[in-house]
C-alpha cells in the first residue's frame, strides 16, 4: 500500500528539507502545497523531489487541496517544521484494517528541560480527549478522508475538527513513533505559556467559540487573558 505525504508551506525554506527528508524514500509521493511563499520554499520543494501545488493561504485550505491531489491509499499530513522518526511508514501499514487513521507521538526539537512539560501536556490531552494536533502528523486512509469530508477551511483547529470527523468513522490510534517539531514557538513565547494558550483555545473551541474568533485571539497573543463568550 502507498502513502502520500502532504506538507502545507508558507516561507519555510529553512525547515522544509528536513521534513521532506524524514519521509523519503518511504512516501510514494510528497506534495508541498504552497501559499505564495516569498522565500526559497518553492525551489527547496522542487529540489527535494516534491510535487508543488498552489493554494490560497490557510492550513485547512492547503491540507484539503493536497489531499485531493494525492494518489496514495494512505494520506499523511506533515507540518513543514516537523519530521518523523524512521519506521513511520511501516507502523502505518501494519495497522489493523479497521483503523481509519491516527497520529504520532509529540516531541519538541530542543534540549531545554521545559520541553518535558509541553510533551507531557500533549500526552495528557491525547489520553483524556483523544485529540492530537496537526503537529503530530495526522494520517488516514484516503477512503476515510473522502467519507469524513476532509479538513474544514477554517483559520484554526482544522486539525481537531478533522480528527473528530475521523473518529465518527472508526477507530483511530496514537502511534509510539514521534513527530519531532521545531521548538521555535515554545522558545519564543515560553513552554508554559504556549501550552496554556493552546489548551485554553482548545477548550474554547470545544465550548463552541468560532474558529475565526479564536484565530484573532491567537494572532494577537491575548488568548491567555481574554475569554470571549461561546457563539450560539
Amino acid at each position: 500500500m502507498s502513502v502520500s505525504v502532504v506538507i502545507p508551506t508558507l516561507d519555510e525554506e529553512a525547515l522544509l528539507p528536513a521534513a521532506i527528508g524524514s519521509v523519503l524514500p518511504g512516501a510514494a509521493e510528497v506534495i508541498v502545497v504552497d501559499a505564495r511563499s516569498s522565500d526559497g520554499t518553492r525551489d527547496v520543494a522542487r529540489a527535494a523531489g516534491a510535487r508543488l501545488v498552489d493554494a490560497p493561504p490557510g492550513r485547512g485550505v492547503q491540507l484539503d487541496r493536497g489531499a485531493r491531489e494525492a494518489r496514495g491509499q494512505w494520506l499523511l499530513f506533515l507540518h513543514a517544521d516537523t519530521r518523523l522518526e524512521p519506521g513511520w511508514r511501516d507502523s502505518i501499514l501494519a495497522l489493523d484494517r479497521r483503523v481509519v487513521g491516527g497520529a504520532f507521538g509529540f516531541a519538541l526539537d530542543t534540549a531545554r528541560p521545559a520541553r518535558r512539560y509541553a510533551e507531557w501536556a500533549v500526552r495528557l490531552r491525547c489520553r483524556l480527549l483523544g485529540l492530537p494536533f496537526g503537529d503530530q502528523a495526522l494520517f488516514c486512509r484516503r477512503t476515510a478522508y473522502a467519507a469524513s469530508g476532509g479538513f474544514p477551511h477554517e483559520p484554526l483547529f482544522e486539525d481537531v475538527a478533522f480528527v473528530r470527523r475521523l473518529r465518527r468513522l472508526g477507530p483511530t490510534v496514537l502511534l509510539p513513533l514521534r513527530a519531532i517539531t521545531s521548538a521555535r514557538r515554545w522558545e519564543r513565547d515560553g513552554a508554559a505559556r504556549t501550552t496554556l494558550r493552546n489548551n485554553l483555545l482548545l477548550l474554547l473551541y470545544l465550548a463552541g467559540v468560532a474558529p475565526s474568533r479564536l484565530a484573532r485571539l491567537y494572532s494577537s497573543g491575548r488568548a491567555h487573558r481574554e475569554l470571549p463568550a461561546p457563539d450560539r
